[in-house]
């Protein structure tokens, strides 16, 4: 088990160092830089400061260097488009706002997405069964930006139930503020329903005919055991392999979502410093984002082991 993890830790880190270096280049083989705007306002000697202040006065290769070794001490640099932000006040600022949005959609989404599910898979052919596959197929082909402004529409605009736009902040911004997140809640929690009702509704119908639930059924356990003990517990391995994507994308943000209801989250500067070319920003959100995708994978093999028994970690006996 020890090996194992050393060995995955290796491998988060050239993943991230690989992850870094195409980022790095990919962002230096666009045309321009983020400096040209501000540096056509000012005369040679002040544009030249300007470009050495930043580092982009530089060879490339040279610039890699440096920015790969100012990374490994946890220094991504300072924004070329916005004076004195840097990566680090950026997480602290904007990631809890899309990681509170996110979370919210993620519990809500996925915990009516999996009752779906066990709705489907147990009234297989009947009336439910077909609502669920249509309400799934409705709510995956509708984008995220249409739900948005419907909801916008007739829950803050026609009926003034809730904010039109806005998120709380301060004290109230883990806890608080409730009447700005549920539209933006609803909004992003259709989709995890879809998902995960289709999922582990063919999940379940794929285990239900298994030899081990036809011998439970032959030994007299009842039907709430039997769904317990073998059905869910085996039909939740695909579930695991979705659900921590899902994690690290809920807390990365939304830019639609965010966009639409003025929330300010990491998603929406995200975009935005790619379309200024802000790389500095964009390479420290990318780095840090893949760490967090990288981490949670980690954990899902570790939850593999948990969930079912046969699967077992390299290094590990059979007890």
């Amino acid at each position: 088990m020890i090996k194992y993890m050393i060995r995955r830790f290796l491998e988060l880190l050239l993943t991230l160092f690989l992850i870094a270096t195409a980022t790095f280049f990919l962002l230096e083989a666009v045309p321009g830089d983020p400096l040209t705007q501000r540096a056509d306002k000012l005369g040679p000697e002040a544009r030249e400061r300007l470009y050495e202040r930043y580092g982009l006065d530089k060879p490339v290769l040279e610039r890699y260097v440096l920015t790969m070794k100012n990374m490994a001490r946890g220094d991504f640099g300072e924004s070329f488009v916005y004076a004195g932000q840097t990566v680090g006040k950026l997480i602290r600022e904007r990631l809890p706002v899309s990681a509170r949005l996110g979370i919210q959609q993620m519990l809500l989404g996925v915990t009516v997405g999996l009752l779906l599910g066990i709705l489907a898979a147990m009234r297989q052919g009947s009336v439910w069964d077909y609502l669920v596959v249509v309400l799934s197929v409705l709510l995956i082909s509708v984008p995220h930006l249409i739900f948005g402004l419907l909801l916008q529409k007739v829950f803050a605009g026609n009926l003034r139930i809730f904010p039109t736009i806005g998120w709380p902040s301060g004290e109230d911004l883990w806890l608080g503020g409730w009447e700005y997140t549920v539209l933006p809640t609803l909004t992003g929690c259709f989709s995890y329903i879809a998902t995960y009702a289709r999922l582990l509704k063919t999940s379940m119908l794929d285990v239900v005919n298994q030899e081990y639930v036809l011998t439970a059924e032959s030994k007299g356990l009842s039907r709430g055991q039997i769904i317990r003990r073998h059905i869910l517990r085996n039909s939740f391995i695909p579930v695991l392999t979705r659900l921590p994507m899902s994690v690290a994308m809920c807390i990365t943000g939304s830019f639609f979502i965010e966009s639409i209801f003025a929330i300010p989250g990491i998603g929406q500067y995200y975009v935005t410093a790619v379309n200024n070319q802000d790389l500095s920003i964009v390479l420290g959100e990318t780095v840090l984002l893949a760490l967090l995708y990288v981490v949670v994978l980690f954990i899902t093999d570790i939850l593999y082991s948990v969930v079912d028994p046969r699967i077992r970690m390299p290094g590990t006996t059979k007890s």
